[in-house]
């Protein structure tokens, strides 16, 4: 199959016979292939008004369970983000009305965020369709092929994690 890294790749073959361009075909269509999936992914958190990081904090509260809340702390650490990135979605999130902060139990100088009913309802609907998105993407391949790409990608990404 003839694509985008494909000619780049026999580029560098030509320019440079000395090399292997073949980790190119992974890393290059991994790229080019995150940014595709990125795009078709934020189509469904527009639709409900979100940012990704902003999708990301309230599924984050969401899936804690109830009362569905956790410090600005434990949401940075479950996102992958800064305090002070957090700290930003969060404001944005509370000016919505998503999202609540109160003093935590026993400790005054820490917060708790929570999400509110409606924080509640709107992650309930945009994680349903972001679910669904997410399949019609993966359908594009056979099922099979799906499930040998996630276990491949977990084994990877665990020996890189380690």
């Amino acid at each position: 199959m003839s694509d985008h890294v494909s000619r780049i790749q026999d580029e560098w073959r030509r320019e440079r016979p000395d090399l292997d361009p073949r980790p190119q075909g992974v890393f290059g269509r991994l790229h080019r292939l995150a940014n595709a999936l990125t795009e078709h992914l934020e189509v469904v958190y527009r639709r409900h008004g979100l940012t990704e990081g902003e999708f990301d904090v309230l599924a984050t509260l969401r899936r804690t369970g109830a009362p569905f809340e956790r410090t600005p702390g434990e949401l940075s650490a479950h996102t992958m983000v800064t305090t002070g990135a957090m700290t930003k979605r969060v404001d944005r999130l509370a000016a919505a009305g998503l999202v609540t902060r109160r003093p935590a139990d026993g400790d005054g100088r820490s917060r708790v965020v929570a999400l509110t009913p409606e924080g509640r309802a709107l992650i309930d609907a945009a994680f349903t369709e972001h679910l669904a998105n997410e399949a019609r993407l993966l359908a594009a391949l056979p099922s099979k092929d799906a499930d040998d790409l996630e276990r491949i990608l977990a084994t990877w990404l665990a020996a890189l994690d380690d």
